[in-house]
């Protein structure tokens, strides 16, 4: 059989973080990935040996490096286009948003979880989150809210 054919009916996630923190949350969700392919990107491209799927790196930009923010929002269009994931989930930070935002146009299902380092306050990716992501949670249970985020715990 090949590695084609091994994943045939499987659900493919894509699983989206910035480096350290971000990162280290997302690998602790992998056993809820069982029996699915995956893939992940990042913005370090050292973390592929900690995976054992595909990893893209892309840009690591924020708010204030404009043109490194539009060529990782490229790099995240061109993972999507070419994964083509039934779920996009993501820790944060940018390239996740932007990962659950082209999700969303091919119909991919999208999952936010906002940083366990958030604690007083949502992240501004997790603010805009709200509005694209078809799931929105917190790991702080006094930042849930009637409309979101929700709190089913956290990853630490």
């Amino acid at each position: 059989m090949t590695g084609s054919e091994e994943n045939v009916g499987k659900k493919r996630i894509l699983a989206v973080a910035s480096g350290g923190g971000h990162w280290v949350q997302l690998l602790r969700m992998r056993p809820a990935f069982d029996g699915c392919e995956v893939s992940y990107v990042t913005t370090n491209s050292d973390y592929a040996r900690e995976v054992d799927g595909p990893l893209y790196a892309v840009a690591d930009a924020n708010l204030w490096e404009k043109i490194k923010l539009l060529k990782m929002f490229a790099q995240v269009a061109w993972v999507v286009l070419r994964v083509r994931p039934d779920v996009v989930i993501s820790t944060g930070a940018a390239p996740g948003f932007a990962a659950l935002l082209f999700g969303r146009m091919i119909g991919a299902k999208t999952i936010w979880v906002d940083s366990i380092a958030n604690s007083e306050a949502l992240s501004n990716s997790g603010r805009k989150a709200k509005r694209i992501a078809h799931v929105w949670l917190t790991q702080w249970q006094h930042l849930e809210s009637e409309n979101g985020p929700r709190f089913w715990g956290s990853v630490l």
